[in-house]
């Protein structure tokens, strides 16, 4: 945890713990309308969202919040035109959060795969977890590596040192449910 930011995930993950199909898509079978809501609010009321390099090549910043994308392309922390670039193996999470969001505050961390596991690592403070319990997505892109067998995406969380705080129904009509992460919970 970084003194003054609040490292927040956010996935909505299939009933197999996938958040994209096997082509790297994410499938309208996933999307959930409370879900996206409660999602955008979410990171309107960050001060930076944190991406990966496919997620941001494929979805455009159109709202223009503040993004940072992890990319081992980047030499560090750089500004560039369209976000901050930070490379993890030449700058430290603390510098990389210093230069793009010096005031602090919430930092929404949306994914993909390599992200999340990058987190999990450095450590959440907090994770909304939305799962589609309706939809399985065969062979897609795992929340996090590694899952299968005793390992799923809860035991990533707990591993990372959160706990379940609450559980909420989304849609209940489409079965689908939100669970809040909270560290020390």
């Amino acid at each position: 945890m970084i003194p003054g930011y609040r490292l927040e995930g956010h996935a909505l993950v299939s009933a197999d713990e996938c958040i994209a199909a096997a082509d790297g898509a994410m499938p309208p079978e996933l999307y959930c309308e409370a879900d996206w809501r409660r999602f955008q609010a979410a990171l309107d009321d960050s001060i930076l969202v944190v991406v990966g390099r496919l997620s941001h090549a494929a979805r455009p910043n159109v709202r223009g919040r503040r993004r940072m994308v992890v990319s081992s392309s980047a030499s560090g922390i750089e500004q560039r035109a369209d976000a901050w670039w930070w490379n993890p193996s030449a700058a430290t999470l603390a510098e990389a959060l210093a230069a793009a969001a010096p005031e602090g505050g919430r930092v929404g961390i949306t994914g993909g795969r390599a992200v999340f596991d990058l987190f999990a690592r450095l450590g959440f403070d907090a994770f909304d977890l939305a799962r589609a319990r309706r939809v399985r997505l065969p062979g897609g892109v795992p929340i996090f590596s590694g899952l299968g067998g005793a390992v799923d995406a809860a035991a990533v969380l707990k591993g990372s040192g959160l706990g379940r705080a609450s559980t909420e129904i989304l849609d209940a009509e489409a079965d689908v449910v939100l669970d809040r992460w909270l560290r020390g919970a």
